[in-house]
């Protein structure tokens, strides 16, 4: 039975929580056409659609660049943050310390993060702050015009023909060797596999990587760039197929037996791994780094999720951040009375 309209026309469809699909749109684009920003932004609005994620309480997050104007694309009923260059992360923080309830959703660059925010990643990484940290990877800096980023490879050739002669930063075997629980890397011409990784990555209680190559159609684009569409089509290896069982769906999977690996995350979901041409361990911390540095020795693009660690407790679990988040505590909570005040006083004398 089809539910219709007092017109007569099909009414939208809606999620588990009453909301259709172009409820967490934002506005239209203002990106170069063809930028594979748009194409995660994409996939962003469907995995927040399908896992029915409140938009009232999710926090946006960005820093400086193309990929930090991309929230204004997505989840326009959500609260949201535009931070210095590089310093999204500690607004993050501050963000989850206030009120650990919201979802926080981080949109950074290669720039923003590789760069000048590096100092930050690896303290947000560290911290284990509850959040999704997408990074739109272009290897350039596209907003003055194209020149390489931190994670440009060496010997990369630029638009003008200069070749890269610095190595790149790999973010995805960083943010393992500093202790993620959550790291993946993706296309943004892969749309599959992102939903995927976006949709799990979503559940994670911690930090989550996610690394997803995103060609600059303007200024990286084109013969020699190691970022390129026509690049990443033909070096990509990915490491599994990958599929995601929310915890609300009811799922039946048809597979042979032992040719499929799940992981399971802390509220009960799991990302299904069904093994391709080798069986990857996403859970061995060692076997990961050397997998990412012997894919990077040979020029291969890898792709999939790369570690998560299950047992890892984040921030606000650290911290034992109250249930009730700081923003809605009444005065009477958040300004101590005179006499508390001149207790402190008196044991510092």
């Amino acid at each position: 039975m089809v539910t219709t309209t007092p017109s007569g026309s099909s009414a939208p469809k809606t999620n588990r929580i009453g909301l259709t699909l172009a409820d967490y749109k934002g506005a239209p684009s203002t990106l170069c056409d063809g930028c594979g920003h748009d194409a995660i932004t994409a996939q962003i609005i469907k995995a927040c659609y399908e896992v029915g994620m409140d938009p009232h309480m999710v926090a946006k997050l960005s820093g400086i660049g193309c990929s930090s104007k991309t929230p204004a694309y997505f989840l326009s009923q959500s609260h949201g943050f535009n931070a210095v260059h590089g310093r999204m992360p500690s607004v993050a923080t501050g963000v989850s310390m206030a009120n650990k309830q919201l979802h926080l959703l981080a949109v950074s660059g290669d720039g923003d993060t590789a760069s000048i925010g590096l100092g930050q990643f690896c303290h947000i990484v560290r911290r284990n702050v509850p959040m999704v940290y997408i990074v739109e990877n272009n290897g350039v800096y596209g907003l003055t015009k194209g020149q390489f980023s931190a994670t440009a490879e060496k010997g990369a050739k630029a638009k003008s023909g200069v070749l890269n002669e610095l190595q790149s930063i790999d973010l995805c075997s960083l943010a393992i060797e500093l202790g993620c629980g959550f790291v993946g890397r993706s296309f943004a011409g892969d749309p599959k596999q992102l939903m995927a990784l976006m949709k799990a990555a979503m559940s994670h209680n911690g930090t989550a990587v996610l690394d997803v190559i995103s060609p600059c159609v303007t200024f990286n684009n084109h013969e020699g760039s190691t970022k390129s569409y026509k690049y990443a089509k033909e070096h990509e290896i990915p490491l599994h197929e990958l599929g995601y069982v929310s915890f609300f769906e009811q799922i039946t999977v048809d597979y042979e037996p032992g040719s499929v690996q799940e992981v399971q995350l802390h509220d009960g979901s799991r990302i299904t791994l069904k093994k391709l041409e080798h069986d990857f361990d996403p859970t061995n911390r060692a076997k990961a780094i050397e997998t990412i540095h012997k894919a990077n020795e040979e020029k291969q693009f890898l792709t999939g999720l790369l570690y998560i660690d299950e047992q890892k407790s984040s921030f606000t679990d650290v911290m034992d951040i109250i249930d009730e988040p700081l923003a809605t505590l009444p005065e009477s909570k958040t300004r101590p009375p005179k006499a508390a005040l001149d207790k402190i006083m008196a044991e510092l004398m």
